[in-house]
């Protein structure tokens, strides 16, 4: 609109150079007036059709740190191409102001660009290209371009995982589960043996490598030394944690995007914790593709690269994990979730032992009607109740 009136103000100011003071360098000013824009728009279409636009990035950084993009920009043509706007589009995870980039390919087939994006939030983020338009060098005629546009790419921001004390009640209480469902086995072991006169578990002595789910604890603590299971421990000795980020359609995304971080804190943390202090435990996730997944976590080295493989998963609107044919009986269930709106209570129910159910939610302002326990991790990484 600007340019519009900008250009009926010169048109106006030429009429009257034109009729009122010189008329000759008029008639060589209205010429130019008509020229000028007619090449110009050539310009414009030119770049229109034979610009091409690719680019490329990291798909994971580290919370704090900066994500550098590469841009590419191609034109078919011999043609000069006057301007390119290209106008990089992504998430709100990344504390970077909107930007438009603008270049010149008059003689250049091919230029490359970067720019860099501030990571803020952990989570699953995404980089796209908005648009792409062509422009003459006049400045106010700009079109889209016809090129297709590359399709966005899913960045994972790595948060910072904290360090949970081992002192916190929700550990406690997981921890006293464990212990009371690993003397139950034992019990079923003892009548086996006293049935069989072979005991139910063979154990040996634990060799670096080993699996941390097989060390029997109870026997380790008599012998002195770290014994560990021949077969494999049941599944119903290790607590399950169900990881429920669910993006509500009518929520800001800023917000959403805090609440998904605080649970990937919460989760992880926790489960780094497990593991530190000897316990295996299965996570249940979606997988990059979308589908869930279950992964038991018995490496203090694995909780990483499980993050890596969670960070994947680009966040779908309205849509909850589908882990009831995933989820079988164990000693405890944690569900990790951003909401609790009507909705979760179907996850709830997939969940065979709903006495020794807990729910951990991003912080204590999240409302809530859950019959069940529900726990946030505060300032100082200590798992609360609400």
């Amino acid at each position: 609109m600007k340019s519009f009136i900008s250009l009926l103000a010169v048109a106006f100011l030429i009429f009257i150079f034109t009729f009122y003071v010189d008329g000759e360098m008029g008639v060589i000013l209205i010429a130019f007036l008509v020229l000028a824009p007619l090449t110009s728009l050539l310009f414009v279409l030119n770049g229109r059709k034979n610009v091409k636009v690719t680019f490329d990035c990291d798909g994971y950084v580290k919370k704090g740190s900066t994500l550098e993009v590469r841009v590419t920009v191609e034109k078919s043509s011999n043609l000069p191409v006057a301007f390119i706007d290209i106008i990089p589009e992504f998430s709100a995870g990344f504390d970077t102001q909107p930007m438009t980039h603008r270049l010149s390919m008059y003689t250049n087939r091919r230029k490359e660009y970067t720019f860099t994006l501030n990571a803020a939030i952990g989570g699953s983020a995404e980089v796209s290209i908005g648009s792409v338009r062509s422009c003459g060098f006049l400045g106010f005629m700009k079109l889209k371009c016809q090129c297709e546009l590359p399709k966005p790419k899913n960045v994972g921001i790595i948060p910072l995982i904290p360090d949970i004390n081992s002192s916190s009640a929700l550990f406690r209480t997981v921890a006293d589960l464990v212990l009371t469902t690993e003397d139950d086995e034992d019990n079923d072991t003892a009548m086996l043996f006293s049935a069989n006169t072979t005991l139910g578990y063979e154990h040996r002595e634990y060799v670096e490598g080993d699996s941390l789910k097989r060390i029997n604890w109870k026997l380790s603590s008599k012998t002195g030394k770290l014994m560990v299971r021949l077969d494999e421990a049941s599944s119903a000795v290790q607590p399950c944690i169900i990881l429920d980020l669910f993006r509500n359609s009518a929520d800001e995304e800023l917000h959403a995007l805090r609440s998904e971080e605080k649970i990937l804190q919460s989760v992880f943390g926790f489960l780094t914790l497990l593991i530190k202090q000897g316990i295996a435990c299965t996570l249940i996730y979606n997988s990059p593709d979308g589908s869930p997944a279950a992964e038991c976590v018995d490496n203090p080295e694995y909780p990483a690269m499980l993050l890596l493989k969670v960070l994947a998963y680009k966040v779908e609107k309205d849509k909850r994990i589908s882990a009831s044919t995933l989820v079988e009986a164990s000693c405890a269930s944690i569900i990790a979730t951003t909401d609790t709106s009507e909705s979760f209570g179907d996850l709830l129910k997939t969940v065979p032992n709903i006495d020794s159910t807990c729910v951990i939610v991003p912080d204590v302002r999240t409302a809530h009607k859950l019959q069940v326990p529900v726990w946030y991790l505060d300032d100082d990484n200590n798992f609360k109740p609400i």
